[in-house]
């Protein structure tokens, strides 16, 4: 009693003006709690828990964030097992929606109010964790006597505000003690992980909602920017931003050096806060190193960055993540490979043949190869240059031959290559320059399962799956009557089409992981300019990503200081000069409106018969940003 007599008494000194030692935060609820909502604190009242039908109806509206922040909820009552803490989750009405707490003091959790259905606003609870948060927006710990109400003295509430992605408080994450006997100092540490806490909750609940829209995430240090970002922000197609956290909200007012508080970002330009524009987004996935990824302020800020590209809607398209992993590694988004990999990851594990159509260069082994990978047959994949095998010698290197079979022949007789895939995958690359009159032995093998050897007489069976490539067209040569039509239906089973490398929208990717793999087996390290990168990009391939490898070993070899320059490179880099930008190439880079960046973009576009990799070589970017501005000002082929 002397003890609520004195609490009582401190309460109305502070309301007299005398100066207290508390927190202001606890002096300022105190007086709200007399002014505003008429509360007296020489009369407790017990907590108060709302009926059933009530709580029914706050859990159904909290429903999507109970749902999202109940990983974070489990995942700190972890990190604080063993030391008594009860955590809640309310909704921005001060009710308890979710809880976790030891099942042996639900008796005493309940009458404590560290319930489910407890309601802790400010209005009826007085000065606490949850209704103070509420009412600030500030996280912070109610320690004891920091209560207004005597009955919850002996608690120690530690609260973190979440915002939804507008930036309204939704909810309100508390840790709390029954009872605690040490110093107010002693919940730091319950204060920061709270805080953390509500922060990666409001993370997901931004990933969760704008799934389908570009996501930036923030981190003042390139280690924790994609593991542990700080904050996000959400743009649709123009640079505008629909969504933040509350950090993010931060963050940008300080870019640009305003008052957070009374200016939202929610449909500003990101441009207004820093120094880039929606274009500037393929550049900061994953796909670069991460302390290449940096952003500036308006104010000169720095800060890391992360992109993460617009995820299909859900059932429209197979997520990456169900590909095989050696199929699913095979491009970095490019819309023409992404398509060919999900049918790749249907067909890897049937027996039926596949023809692989792309230009010489274009990854038609390495594709191959996934697709062997990824079929779960045990026996070796084997891989024939029908093209690189002398005519004479190609039917005994295909199927082997009997002992004695001909002159120079084994005594014993020798396996050969289709034989030895046997349980596994044989892969005949160039399959166009195959003669003729082995065509007929090879459509047996294809079609019985079985050969015979040269010379012999008994079939053998063999267990194969066949993949078959060339960058002839073979309709082209059964019409010519230089490949046999029924061997053409028979590799053709089914078709598998790479895209030329000038054609993929994902060449950066591809780019960085070169240098990366390439550079690794040379047994150092390396990364390109600037310089270097955009001569890469402007360049046409027509070698494909054989070709792009050889430029990458030899830029690795010669380069100094760990960095690829221009000089670097083949002398395609230095041979042709940057095209000078046409006047409509600097409206479509950078148009004061919409609809002038429309009509510049598509000059450019019919100049050059819309081939989009001439296109953004006038441009002087990559073919990534044209792609992107092709969708957002609505552009598409005439075919």
């Amino acid at each position: 009693m002397a003890g609520e007599r004195e609490h009582i008494r401190e309460i109305e000194q502070v309301l007299s003006g005398a100066r207290s030692a508390r927190d202001d935060i606890v002096v300022q609820s105190w007086l709200r709690c007399i002014d505003t909502h008429r509360l007296d604190p020489a009369r407790p009242t017990e907590a108060y828990i709302v009926p059933d039908t009530q709580l029914r109806e706050h859990r159904e509206q909290s429903e999507r964030l109970i749902a999202i922040a109940r990983s974070g909820l489990e995942t700190l009552f972890k990190q604080v097992a063993g030391q008594n803490y009860v955590l809640l989750l309310a909704d921005a009405k001060g009710v308890t929606v979710d809880f976790l707490g030891d099942p042996l003091f639900m008796d005493q959790l309940r009458t404590a109010g560290l319930y489910l259905g407890s309601e802790w606003s400010e209005s009826r609870t007085g000065t606490c964790g949850v209704g103070s948060c509420i009412v600030t927006g500030e996280a912070m710990t109610i320690h004891q006597t920091d209560h207004f109400d005597t009955t919850h003295t002996p608690l120690s509430c530690t609260a973190a505000p979440i915002f939804d992605t507008k930036g309204e408080l939704t909810a309100v994450l508390d840790i709390s003690l029954l009872r605690s006997p040490q110093a107010k100092v002693s919940q730091n540490l319950a204060l920061h992980l709270v805080t953390a806490s509500a922060r990666r909750i409001e993370l997901a609940n931004l990933m969760a909602q704008m799934h389908s829209e570009w996501v930036l995430r923030f981190s003042r240090s390139p280690e924790f920017l994609d593991v542990d970002p700080e904050a996000a922000i959400a743009l649709d197609g123009s640079g505008r931003i629909l969504g933040t956290t509350r950090g993010a909200a931060l963050l940008l007012a300080q870019a640009c050096g305003i008052d957070w508080r009374r200016s939202s970002p929610i449909g500003q330009p990101i441009s207004r806060y820093l120094d880039m524009d929606i274009d500037d987004l393929p550049n900061l996935t994953r796909g670069r190193p991460t302390e290449e990824r940096l952003v500036f302020g308006r104010n000169g800020s720095a800060l890391f960055a992360h992109a993460i590209e617009p995820q299909p809607p859900s059932g429209r398209r197979t997520p990456v993540e169900v590909l095989p992993g050696p199929i699913a590694e095979l491009s970095g988004g490019d819309p023409a490979m992404a398509a060919m990999q999900i049918r790749a990851a249907k067909l890897a594990r049937t027996t039926i043949p596949i023809l692989i159509h792309g230009e010489t260069g274009s990854g038609k082994e390495h594709l191959a190869r996934a697709l062997h990978d990824s079929s779960g047959r045990t026996g070796p994949f084997v891989a024939i240059n029908c093209a690189a095998i002398p005519e004479h010698l190609i039917e005994s290197e295909l199927f082997g031959h009997a002992a004695g079979a001909f002159t120079g022949a084994t005594a014993k007789g020798r396996k050969g290559l289709v034989e030895s895939a046997d349980g596994g995958t044989l892969f005949l690359d160039e399959i166009g320059d195959m003669p003729y009159a082995l065509q007929s032995r090879l459509l047996r093998v294809i079609a019985e399962r079985e050969l015979v050897p040269v010379g012999g007489i008994a079939p053998r069976p063999v267990d194969i799956k066949v993949i078959s490539a060339s960058h002839h067209d073979l309709r082209q040569l059964v019409a010519e009557s230089r490949f046999r039509e029924d061997l053409f239906y028979r590799l053709n089973a089914a078709a598998l089409s790479l895209p030329a490398l000038r054609e993929r929208t994902d060449f950066e990717w591809l780019l960085e992981r070169l240098v990366g793999e390439r550079a690794r087996l040379a047994g150092r390290s390396a990364k390109l300019s600037p310089a270097a990168r955009l001569a890469l990009i402007r360049h046409d391939w027509p070698g494909n990503i054989r070709e792009l490898v050889n430029a990458v070993d030899l830029a690795v070899a010669l380069c100094d200081n760990e960095t690829i320059q221009p000089s670097d490179l083949p002398d395609f880099a230095t041979s042709r000069a940057a095209p000078a930008a046409s006047s409509a190439s600097l409206v479509a880079l950078r148009a004061p409106s919409p609809e002038e960046e429309r009509g510049a973009l598509l000059t450019v576009l019919a100049a050059t018969g819309w081939n989009i990799s001439e296109a953004a070589r006038r441009l002087g970017v990559d073919r990534t940003t044209v792609h992107r501005r092709m969708k957002r000002l609505r552009l598409e082929a005439p075919n």
